[in-house]
């Protein structure tokens, strides 16, 4: 019996290991695969727009959104636009808090199709930071992009003539200032 525990004992740390394994790995595969296909990934920031605007124009829809529990109402001013490929480009997004409490959130950005993802790059945005409003406060929210003009020469986007991005904002379970201090 002891030799048969021994050896469940060791095909179990045999999967622990492997599943610590893969949840150090998860991160630099989840990037390469996103680099390899051009699928999804995080948007690219850029200090500024590209040099040459293309002729080439694209629609882009803005959807905003706020998670369950957010007392927050969240609107793009503009529901879409079209813009030039390689022009920088000014989105505004106001947010109201509709609670009496103060209350901080931060934003999660998304653009679709999956494959036009590397083409999106954010100049400025209010995204993956903490926003805080206090009770009824009204806010703008500007967001600057650039579409890149390569997308332009990318077999893999030829039919692509709309581009959402969507935006949504979740309360943050605990603000930067209140972590600093514990």
């Amino acid at each position: 019996m002891n030799r048969r525990n021994g050896v469940t004992l060791a095909g179990l740390m045999v999967v622990i290991l492997a599943m610590v394994g893969l949840v150090i790995a998860s991160v630099p595969l989840y990037r390469a695969f996103c680099a390899a296909t051009g699928i999804g990934g995080p948007p690219k920031q850029v200090a500024a727009g590209s040099e040459q605007a293309s002729g080439k124009r694209i629609t882009v829809r803005f959807d905003a959104s706020v998670a369950k529990g957010m007392p927050w109402r969240f609107a793009p001013k503009a529901r879409e636009m079209t813009v030039r490929l390689g022009e920088d480009t000014l989105a505004i997004f106001t947010a109201t808090n509709l609670s009496d409490q103060r209350v901080t959130g931060t934003a999660v950005y998304n653009a679709t199709p999956d494959k036009i993802g590397r083409y999106v790059a954010k100049i400025q945005c209010f995204c993956f930071s903490e926003q805080v409003l206090e009770p009824g406060q009204t806010v703008d929210m500007p967001v600057s992009f650039v579409i890149d003009p390569a997308m332009a020469s990318d077999p893999l986007t030829d039919e692509v003539a709309t581009i959402t991005l969507s935006y949504t904002f979740f309360r943050a379970d605990k603000p930067a200032a209140a972590r600093g201090s514990s």
